[in-house]
């Protein structure tokens, strides 16, 4: 499948309960597995390739894994050492993450991904890993993948991060839990929180104070987790702009985390005039309920403020920019250019070769809202421009090519859009 070409849409009105369970917490949840005594059980794991990659990868490392289908239970005696190149696939989440978990374990460990993740940066994690003591490196001195991490003795740290990065974080969180004394993680914007939240719930010594983490090193083993995966708003968020840009549209997105850290892109377009409306269910690990979301008429904002619990939905947030009235700008983003693509040159030629009128700057873009015209757009092997884009087809008909990328992350995303639209596949 290298080519799909989407039709205009006139309207429709859906619920769904089928969106992708959160790609975050899948990853964290089989994960922290590892650190618990007993089994955990997880179910409605999101089986997409990126977070079946940390489930094989966790095998290898000496879980026992058992899947029935429904619910993945992963029982570990603690980490060891594998024989295997343990593959991230593209997923710099999981890459980021192992590095913490697997700094303090006993033994050799080599992480790997695909073409796309071996050039992305790993050094504002390996740098900060190595100054605790870690015995990590990698190409262009740690920067870049396949990385070497030799488990090593951790010091206590009180580091303060440049940058709001949940996967920076949650690496430094999971080496703390097994460092020489108290440590403390201070971000200079609130990221993303699953992390804290999922191993407080596990019994994890971990505090937040604003910005300001305090982690306890693990005395004991935690407790195992019992989660339910909630489904993923980065993935429902690319139907919530199909309804807010398409006139007759109204969309019931089921089941989805409403931790506020993740729907701040939904915040985002209610900014922008689109009508949506939160219905809580659930309070565990996580918030969740259901987002209701209708068309409305939508105006320019600029979107510059907590980008880092946003990040990944800016692309698609982009084509709700492009059809508002007046000038949308993005600031403070640089973390785009470090993405699956540079996102910032991925979105501003995407939106240019549908006609729209686009400024480009280090950080950000400037979006002149207009019609939409259709293009063929290259995805670069990036699941969110991919995807994205073909959301803009809605409006305009569109040709988007280099689609496999997509089962990264929603496997059934085609499954979902032709409920709404006819898709044609080349």
């Amino acid at each position: 499948m290298s080519k799909v070409v989407v039709a205009p849409c006139e309207g429709f009105t859906l619920n769904i309960s089928e969106i992708a369970p959160d790609k975050s917490i899948s990853h964290r949840s089989v994960m922290f597995a590892m650190l618990a005594s007993g089994t955990s059980e997880i179910t409605n794991f999101l089986r997409a390739e990126d977070t079946l990659n940390s489930l094989n990868i966790v095998k290898n490392l000496g879980a026992t894994v058992k899947d029935d289908g429904v619910t993945i239970s992963i029982s570990s005696e603690g980490i060891k050492e594998s024989s295997e190149i343990l593959d991230c696939g593209n997923s710099g989440t999981g890459m980021r993450l192992f590095c913490g978990l697997l700094s303090s374990a006993e033994g050799h460990f080599i992480l790997t991904g695909d073409e796309y993740l071996r050039r992305r940066p790993m050094k504002r994690v390996t740098a900060p890993l190595r100054d605790i003591g870690a015995k990590l490196d990698g190409r262009n001195d740690g920067d870049l993948a396949p990385l070497s991490i030799r488990g090593a003795s951790l010091k206590a740290f009180d580091y303060e991060s440049t940058i709001a990065s949940a996967q920076v974080k949650s690496a430094m969180i999971l080496a703390a839990l097994r460092a020489d004394g108290i440590c403390t993680y201070t971000e200079p914007e609130l990221s993303r929180d699953h992390t804290e939240r999922m191993l407080k719930g596990m019994g994890a010594d971990i505090k937040v104070d604003g910005l300001k983490t305090t982690i306890a090193p693990m005395k004991n083993l935690l407790s195992p987790l019992k989660i339910r995966v909630p489904a993923d708003p980065s993935s429902a968020f690319f139907f919530a702009v199909a309804a807010a840009i398409t006139p007759n549209a109204s969309i019931i997105l089921q089941g989805v985390t409403l931790n506020e850290t993740r729907i701040e892109a939904f915040r985002a377009l209610e900014r922008m005039g689109a009508d949506i409306k939160y219905e809580q269910t659930d309070d565990k690990y996580e918030p969740i309920g259901n987002i209701h979301v209708k068309y409305a008429p939508l105006k320019a904002i600029t979107v510059e403020d907590n980008i880092s619990w946003l990040i990944d939905e800016l692309p698609v947030l982009s084509i709700a920019f492009a059809c508002a009235k007046g000038e949308s700008v993005v600031k403070n983003a640089q973390e785009l250019r470090v993405k699956e693509s540079d996102r910032i040159s991925t979105v501003v030629n995407g939106l240019r070769a549908c006609g729209i009128e686009v400024d480009e700057y280090e950080d950000g873009y400037k979006v002149q809202g207009g019609v939409l015209k259709a293009a063929n757009v290259d995805s670069h092997g990036d699941h969110r421009i991919a995807m994205s884009f073909i959301i803009a087809g809605l409006r305009c008909g569109m040709e988007v090519s280099d689609l496999d990328c997509i089962n990264t992350s929603f496997p059934n995303f085609f499954e979902l859009l032709q409920k709404i639209t006819k898709v044609e596949f080349k």
